[in-house]
């Protein structure tokens, strides 16, 4: 990876990749789940620690055999799945499939077909299509080359029999490690059988050793999700050219363009339409939301019918209630606007709450921050606040109160008065205007 950060801490649709195989691993409920640590320890374990990871660290990285071998002492269950860090587009269900092949006297190994097999390990099988035994590719010869069914290094195995596989390893081959596959051949001597599944997607058991194939799997891993969308009720302009990285829930009739990332917990109701170039991360967006192209949506929730956009931000603890409008180049932050109000052009709404109804107008600010603590500004319903108003908080403008265009509010406005806040225009007679200073 030529970096500085662990190869499994790079991410895939914002998680890392070991962070993607930990979360496969806790949807088949684990009595528990060792990482085996090396390179980076503490960075990986401090990005992922969680209660239920036990962190197993191999102090010499003496191939995969050695590693499950530093976990076996801390496992309790009858049944112990392998899996990779760097393998993080494995599916639920093909693991599911893997595990239902272990028995006392049978385990399951994960392999797969490939046009081009180099690099894994070549599958092994006798005239009646047993496996026989997994050979490392440094380690085949001519004839095992050929072979294109290759190990994905992944497998599910009886635990009974798994510390004496671990003690007959040998490292005694081209690259001097104990391999975790040595435990098959070991497997077909002691008499078991060993059941092979394969992903229904090659790309599911791809690794990343470089930035090239991190991109690689990073696009599968969105076109996926993209289809999963689809079939959900969501029509989306160009599955290529749109990202998730989070969790998203969605209803029918949702309607997303181009370059619309989604981070996060997000949340998307039924006929929601989404413009090109959004962001939306950590946000519930409810029936009916329109989002206009290149706005960007934090920790927000959009009630029924709202609107916002184009070019809006709407930052962390901003609530629209139903049909409330948000314009171009409006930013709110901590802002809750009631049902049917309106801020449509060039506004900064911060630690505001807004009545319904009332609109406000282009160019208004709420003056929250007085250098050293954040104030509120309440606005009552049906208020209107004339264009390029500054409201210095706290202040409060009741029910009905409508504000001058170019007016500073400093203290409250009664229900249905009219504030003036600005300095009396004074025009000058005979004004000349300043001319221009000859140089040199």
């Amino acid at each position: 990876m030529r970096s500085a950060l662990p190869k499994v801490l790079h991410p895939i649709a914002g998680n890392s990749m070991l962070g993607h195989v930990i979360h496969s691993a806790r949807q088949l409920d684990p009595q528990r789940i060792h990482v085996v640590i090396g390179h980076g320890a503490d960075a990986v374990r401090d990005r992922l620690a969680a209660d239920d990871l036990n962190f197993v660290l191999q102090d010499k990285q003496l191939g995969t055999g050695h590693a499950v071998a530093q976990a076996v002492p801390f496992i309790q269950s009858d049944t112990v799945l392998v899996l990779y860090g760097d393998v993080p587009l494995i599916e639920v269900e093909t693991l599911q499939r893997l595990l239902k092949q272990v028995g006392p006297q049978q385990l399951g190994l994960l392999t797969v077909e490939l046009d081009d097999p180099t690099g894994y390990g070549r599958i092994v099988r006798d005239v009646q299509g047993k496996v026989t035994a997994i050979v490392e590719q440094k380690d085949t010869n001519e004839a095992e080359r050929k072979i294109t069914e290759g190990n994905t290094g992944i497998l599910a195995l009886p635990f009974a029999r798994l510390g004496d596989w671990m003690s007959r390893l040998s490292n005694n081959n081209a690259q001097g490690e104990y391999y975790l596959t040595d435990i098959i051949a070991m497997a077909v001597s002691d008499g078991l059988v060993v059941a092979t599944e394969q992903p229904h997607d090659a790309m599911e058991v791809q690794g990343a050793n470089d930035r090239k194939q991190l991109s690689e799997l990073e696009r599968h891993y969105q076109l996926r999700a993209g289809r999963r969308l689809m079939a959900q009720g969501v029509t989306l302009r160009d599955p290529a050219r749109f990202d998730i990285r989070g969790e998203v829930t969605v209803g029918r009739d949702v309607l997303i363009d181009i370059n619309v990332i989604l981070e996060g917990k997000v949340v998307i109701e039924d006929d929601v339409v989404i413009g090109p170039n959004c962001v939306i991360k950590d946000s519930t967006l409810r029936k009916g939301v329109v989002i206009k192209a290149n706005s960007h949506i934090e920790g927000a929730i959009l009630g029924e019918g709202s609107d916002a956009g184009p070019f809006a931000r709407l930052r962390p603890g901003t609530v629209l209630e139903a049909r409330a409008h948000v314009g171009n180049f409006v930013e709110l932050k901590n802002a809750h606007l009631g049902e049917g109000a309106k801020a449509g052009h060039l506004t900064y709404l911060g630690d505001a709450e807004v009545g319904a109804r009332t609109n406000i107008g282009a160019g208004t600010i709420t003056c929250n921050y007085d250098g050293v603590n954040k104030w509120k500004t309440v606005l009552g319903e049906d208020v209107f606040i004339g264009s390029n108003n500054s409201l210095v908080a706290p202040v409060d403008i009741l029910d009905g109160a409508t504000t001058a265009a170019g007016s500073t509010i400093t203290s409250t406005v009664d229900k249905s008065q009219l504030a003036i806040g600005r300095a009396r225009q004074k025009n000058i007679d005979g004004w000349k205007r300043p001319e221009k200073v000859k140089k040199g």
